[in-house]
């Protein structure tokens, strides 16, 4: 599976970070990535704090490739407390949630996404 992330990133910055993720992450970075931009197709995006950020509005959300998993990081940590309360099982910090590559991802990773964009 292979999504056309460059169909809809106009930065290049932005394209080559997403062409540096490691194959055995690039799915699950995909799968965020496609999740992000079908519920805010008109988001920005753009290379901020050296990650993919999206943002609509006042709001914005990041993915962050680390050593280890996939960050969503959002920008409240009180987008996070329903979710965290519900899958303790996936690591989570203050205010990113910690996907690793063989993590399924919660439905309401999208409620997440939807309390940090609308801001």
């Amino acid at each position: 599976y292979d999504p056309p992330i460059e169909s809809v990133i106009l930065d290049p910055a932005v394209a080559a970070y997403f062409d540096a993720v490691p194959e055995k992450r690039r799915p699950l970075v995909d799968v965020l990535h496609d999740l992000i931009t079908s519920l805010y197709p008109s988001a920005e995006i753009s290379l901020s704090w050296g990650m993919p950020t999206y943002r609509h509005g006042d709001g914005w959300v990041s993915l962050a490739n680390q050593k280890r998993y996939v960050s969503l990081y959002t920008c409240d940590a009180g987008h996070l407390a329903a979710f965290k309360a519900r899958h303790p099982e996936i690591r989570t910090g203050k205010a990113c949630i910690n996907f690793k590559s063989m993590d399924e991802i919660p439905a309401d990773t999208a409620d997440v996404i939807r309390a940090a964009m609308t801001r």
